[in-house]
């Protein structure tokens, strides 16, 4: 080796040395780019999961390879599901284990276009996305005696706009925003909002395979923290957040516009935030898993219970 080749290694050594220790994770949001992934477009921008020894590779879904897809086959080791989706997948027989629990309220509505209530709307022809999120609507519908009709939607909102539908379910952090810049009238007595009626059932959280978590439980803490802190960043800094999710989508060519973006980074943020506490805690309400376990059990979507202690791998 000559004495330049021997220089150039001396420096880089320490470059070399930190990539052979980083643990590679690929992470799969469930969902296009977008502000309800803020956190993590954050960790990564800013350094967190360099900083923790790890390799993090953000690859999102496609209409042939949805998220779930990718973690069944271990194409991603790590994705976001809401909590009512990841029982529902837990009683089918693919254990999971919750490492991070973002969302702390709930966003799920239903938005009428006739202009009353959507509890006075039964058997209402009712937009559901054919992609699932619909599990807590389908047991209140049931639950009211409300009958509806449900039609399966993509993630537009076109049919409603048309007419075609009488009502559609939307997210607080995302559809709902679609449909006030359509000019729509939409008023508080056309919004069912469920968390404002005993159904605050806690959404988004970060999850991995049992088994993943059992042969790297370290692994999945650092990754947990990581997210965190992009997370607490975030909160801390929306203005420097919003031109990181913006150059995201920007990159993989979603359709979508600035005002959109910054009003569900806003709404997203203010999910993270236990309403009765009003602090961002992280974590898994075990009352709220209770909760959506009976729902879910007296509507037949899971057969067996999903406890808190299997969902947090205790």
């Amino acid at each position: 080796m000559n004495k330049k080749a021997f220089l150039l290694l001396c420096f880089l050594w320490p470059a070399l040395s930190a990539m052979a220790q980083m643990d590679h994770l690929v992470f799969t949001p469930q969902w296009l780019p977008q502000a309800q992934f803020a956190g993590y477009y954050v960790a990564q921008e800013k350094g967190f999961f360099k900083e923790a020894q790890l390799d993090v590779e953000i690859v999102h879904p496609t209409a042939s390879e949805p998220a779930l897809t990718r973690i069944k086959e271990d194409k991603s080791q790590a994705t976001t599901l809401q909590l009512m989706e990841a029982m529902e997948l837990c009683d089918f027989g693919i254990p999971l284990v919750n490492i991070l629990q973002t969302s702390m309220n709930n966003s799920l509505m239903i938005v009428s276009r006739r202009g009353v209530s959507p509890l006075e709307q039964k058997g209402a022809r009712v937009g559901v996305w054919s992609a699932g999120f619909g599990q807590l609507a389908y047991c209140m519908s049931i639950k009211e005696g409300l009958d509806y009709e449900w039609i399966p939607i993509a993630s537009n909102i076109n049919l409603f706009i048309s007419g075609a539908l009488d009502a559609t379910l939307a997210m607080s952090y995302n559809e709902y925003y679609q449909l006030v810049q359509t000019g729509l009238p939409i008023t508080e007595e056309t919004v069912y909002r469920f968390r404002d009626h005993g159904y605050n059932i806690q959404e988004d959280g970060v999850y991995v395979t049992q088994a993943f978590y059992n042969e790297h439980p370290d692994l999945c803490k650092r990754f947990a923290d990581a997210c965190k802190r992009g997370w607490e960043w975030a909160a801390e800094h929306p203005n420097e957040t919003l031109e990181i999710v913006m150059d995201v989508v920007k990159k993989n060519h979603v359709a979508t516009n600035r005002i959109l973006q910054k009003l569900m980074l806003e709404e997203i943020l203010r999910q993270l935030v236990n309403e009765e506490t009003g602090q961002r805690e992280y974590r898994l309400r075990k009352e709220i898993v209770e909760q959506a376990n009976q729902l879910m059990l007296d509507n037949n979507l899971i057969f067996d219970e999903v406890t808190y202690d299997q969902l947090l791998n205790l």
